[in-house]
Parts: structure tokens; sequence; C-alpha cells
């Protein structure tokens, strides 16, 4: 599956908003490839960096998704953008949303900006090579 046939299989009402993050991303964060593969149970676009997933965008039944590990692991990144994104629910490293008026384009712009800068590869690597 392609991502514009995964965007396609989405809610209508949800496919520009899907279509607006994804472009977002890329153009923001040069580092990533997109792919359509499963993760908790469904398939979701990640975009991977060297093999490691850096975002998810993903529609549920109730809202949309954007996983995003850059927040997870830097809690004052999380911290941040939970306060420019009210109407978003936050958890670790997710941001769930009902629909565009959520997930502002400036805002997740910036968001994907200051996540660009960090490479998860680099820091799950090293992690890796610590554990030993």
């Amino acid at each position: 599956m392609t991502i514009s046939e995964y965007i396609s299989s989405m809610p209508a009402d949800r496919q520009a908003l899907l279509t607006s993050l994804h472009e977002t991303i890329i153009a923001n964060d040069p580092g990533v490839t997109p792919v359509i593969k499963p993760m908790m149970g469904k398939e979701m676009i990640l975009y991977e960096q060297r093999a490691y997933m850096k975002y998810g965008l993903a529609s549920t039944q109730k809202y949309m998704s954007l996983h995003c590990l850059p927040i997870y692991m830097n809690p004052s990144l999380h911290a941040q953008y939970e306060k420019l994104l009210t109407a978003a629910k936050f958890q670790k490293g997710c941001i769930n949303f009902p629909d565009a008026d959520a997930m502002p384009l400036t805002v997740v712009t910036a968001l994907i900006t200051d996540c660009a800068a960090i490479n998860i590869a680099d820091m799950l690597e090293n992690r890796k090579r610590n554990k030993k």
C-alpha cells in the first residue's frame, strides 16, 4: 500500500488533514522516510530514520494520532507542545486529536522542525551500545 492509498482509505473528512500532516513531516524532517507498516496492531504511516520509527501517523475510529518519539524522549519538548496544542490529548509519545482545529499546522510545523534536530537513530543505537 502506498501513502496515498493509505490516506485515501481513511474517512473523507480526515484525508485533507492527514495529507497536510504527512506533507509537513516530509518537508520539515528530511531525515525520515515514510512507509506503511503495522504498529500497535494496525497499519499506519511510519516515518523512519535509519529503520527506527521516529513518527507515526494513524487514524482510528475515534481520533487521529501523531506518534512522536522525540517528545517521548524529551520531557521539556513534550511540555512545550502540550501547552501549545491544548485541544489535543497528549500521552507519553503520542498526540491524539479529533480534527484540524486541534492540530494547527503552524504549531505542528514548529514541532516537527524542533524534532528534526533530534537524531533518534543515533540515540537508540547509543543506548543499545551502552547496555552491553
